[in-house]
């Protein structure tokens, strides 16, 4: 089985960083796609960046220019770099992956972390 396992949240004050991390662990040869989605209180979960095995990286219009997304492909891990944080940023921000491909060849799908809160406090 898979676990993802998410790292790095906190109370920072707006215009403060932080890192996020989220290590992928079990019996994994790839990942297609990682990523972060977020949910603040009252609101839908929204995707905040992902990357691909590749590279390829996709950002909110909300995030793009402040955060960064990257991963290591050795290590399974997702990371998200933001800066310039402001209020509007604190949510539970989790961490996704897409297509899984196993050793033996088994393909999975969508898979979860169990979320990092972030506050950003005025």
């Amino acid at each position: 089985q898979v676990q993802l396992v998410e790292s790095g949240g906190g109370l920072v004050q707006a215009g403060g960083s932080l890192r996020l991390s989220c290590a992928a662990s079990g019996s994994i040869f790839s990942i297609n796609t990682m990523g972060w989605y977020r949910q603040a209180p009252g609101k839908q979960r929204e995707l905040v960046a992902a990357i691909t095995s590749g590279g390829s990286t996709n950002y909110a219009d909300s995030v793009r220019g402040r955060f960064t997304v990257s991963r290591d492909n050795a290590k399974n891990t997702v990371y998200l770099q933001m800066n310039s944080l402001k209020p509007e940023d604190t949510a539970v921000y989790y961490c996704n992956a897409d297509r899984l491909r196993s050793h033996s060849g088994v393909v999975w799908y969508d898979y979860w972390g169990q979320g990092t809160r972030v506050t950003v406090s005025s």
